[in-house]
């Protein structure tokens, strides 16, 4: 039964060299190429996700301030008035640093009433500007004759 040895290389089969073993050679220096390309791109990358998440964030704050002047404008006897201090009391409250430059527009007529909130998304990027807009609109409350003679 023959046994393996070790302390005689195989003269069939040579060992490579140690540059040719690991890679090296004429690709010496290319991880720290790969790197320096690489590193902005991801970097670019991750920057673009938090700023659309910031601008999506941006958005649930115009559409929940919008709504909630929406439901005081359109309530009973109210006015656009109550509607858009509601709407400024939220965005003061809520927009901070996210929502830049807010503006909140309310009408109201004898049966529709309608909120829109306007801004711009903090600036991750610089000179990215993710323009905001939450619009909504529903009827007034009013209190409307029977007709049906109950």
């Amino acid at each position: 039964m023959p046994t393996a040895s070790t302390s005689a290389p195989d003269p069939q089969h040579p060992q490579p060299r140690r540059s040719q073993r690991f890679g090296r050679g004429r690709e010496r220096g290319s991880a720290t190429v790969e790197l320096v390309v690489a590193a902005p791109l991801l970097m670019l990358l991750l920057l673009g996700i938090v700023q659309f998440a910031v601008a999506a964030h941006a958005q649930h704050i115009a559409q929940a301030v919008a709504v909630r002047a929406l439901a005081v404008t359109r309530a009973y006897q109210s006015t656009a008035r109550a509607g858009y201090t509601t709407g400024q009391q939220g965005l003061n409250r809520f927009a901070g640093r996210t929502l830049l430059q807010p503006s909140i527009t309310v009408t109201r007529t004898a049966t529709q009433a309608s909120v829109t909130v306007t801004g711009t998304a903090a600036e991750v990027i610089p000179f990215v500007h993710l323009h905001v807009t939450a619009h909504t609109a529903g009827p007034v409350e009013r209190l409307t004759p029977d007709t049906e003679g109950r």
